[in-house]
């Protein structure tokens, strides 16, 4: 094979990610530029020159991809990015790691689509949490074994796609000892599954799925302890200010979640937030982009303020004012409290300061 040069582009967004910009020469001679079905996909997003004297010349593209000549090519081009990948890691990790952010769209595209790339890449493929701070797979799993594992061994890892927005949520997995990675690029939503397939007894989790209590559950937990028909009352009363927010629902429920957290916290679970999410990238998962978001939230009886609610001394004809404004509270820090309802929530929060 001919000498030639394959780079990463940096890519800021997804509207820069640009195909076929790979030219196939035959010694010299310019054969083609679409090269999608001759080199393995994820190299399409590669730019830069292959020249080889073994890419026939004036035939066509279909059978260029049948070539067998043109398909051990193909295989050698991915052996060289991985073994030069591996080199400049294993000289230099500094580096590799200043740069991977560059690199990390190109290496999750080649582990989701090429087996034989994933054997290589696993071992310099990076995680990095919430601190920057990089780990390979291995490196990361004995990080996390020890406090990650819940009472049925598997290996939690939590991350979060936005860790400005999902913020108060990482603390309180932080506030436990947790590791929160970031999983915010393009391609994270399916490489989180693809890291679970390959891994043994391991599932992800995002921070913002559940309490920070149910996220890695290590023992059985404790039933409330609270009579019935006090448990239906406190649900009810804020079930009655549940917001009206299309294509959207909620599920009261009441959890003891210590006196130092959040009185109401909403969540999404992690397998439904993760259908939608496919949905909006996948017309195949329009099923699940159709139905309704289903939300829990979550009223922690341990909370004085919710206490409050039960007490008939300080029970009061606010209450409802006050569940509302509770659940308010949990909502602007999820992002989904807009308009009228934000407006509404800002008066009463004036009025409560008066």
């Amino acid at each position: 094979m001919q000498p030639g040069f394959l780079y990463f582009p940096k890519i800021k967004n997804s509207v820069e990610i640009q195909k076929n910009k790979i030219q196939l020469y035959c010694n010299q001679v310019y054969v083609t530029d679409s090269v999608e079905g001759i080199v393995p996909e994820f190299l399409t997003l590669l730019h830069g020159v292959i020249d080889s004297p073994d890419i026939p010349l004036n035939v066509s593209r279909s059978y260029l991809q049948s070539d067998a000549n043109v398909k051990k090519i193909s295989s050698h081009i991915t052996k060289k990015v991985a073994d030069r990948l591996m080199e400049i890691f294993r000289n230099d990790r500094k580096q590799y790691e200043e740069k991977w952010n560059d690199l990390k769209i190109f290496i999750e595209y080649g582990i989701l689509t090429e087996e034989k790339f994933w054997e290589k890449a696993q071992k310099f493929c990076l995680l990095k949490n919430v601190d920057e701070q990089a780990y390979t797979l291995d490196e990361y799993k004995t990080l996390i074994t020890e406090n990650q594992t819940d009472k049925d061994g598997q290996l939690v890892f939590l991350y979060t796609s936005d860790k400005d927005a999902q913020h108060a949520y990482i603390d309180a997995a932080k506030s436990k000892g947790y590791d929160v990675l970031l999983m915010d690029g393009q391609l994270d939503v399916h490489f989180v599954g693809k890291l679970e397939q390959m891994f043994e007894k391991s599932k992800f989790i995002r921070v913002d799925s559940d309490v920070v209590d149910n996220l890695i559950i290590k023992k059985e937990k404790e039933a409330l302890d609270l009579p019935e028909d006090q448990q239906e009352s406190l649900k009810k009363v804020f079930t009655d200010q549940l917001p009206a927010i299309e294509k959207t629902e909620f599920k009261i429920q009441l959890e003891n979640l210590g006196e130092n957290a959040m009185p109401v916290v909403v969540t999404l679970n992690e397998f439904m937030r993760r259908m939608q999410e496919m949905a909006a990238m996948n017309p195949g998962y329009n099923f699940y982009g159709d139905m309704p978001t289903s939300y829990s939230l979550v009223v922690n009886t341990d909370h004085s303020l919710v206490k409050k609610f039960l007490d008939p001394e300080t029970a009061s004809e606010k209450q409802e004012e006050k569940a509302k404004q509770l659940i308010d509270l949990a909502l602007l820090s999820n992002g989904l409290l807009k308009g009228e309802a934000l407006t509404n929530f800002v008066k009463r929060s004036l009025q409560l300061i008066d």
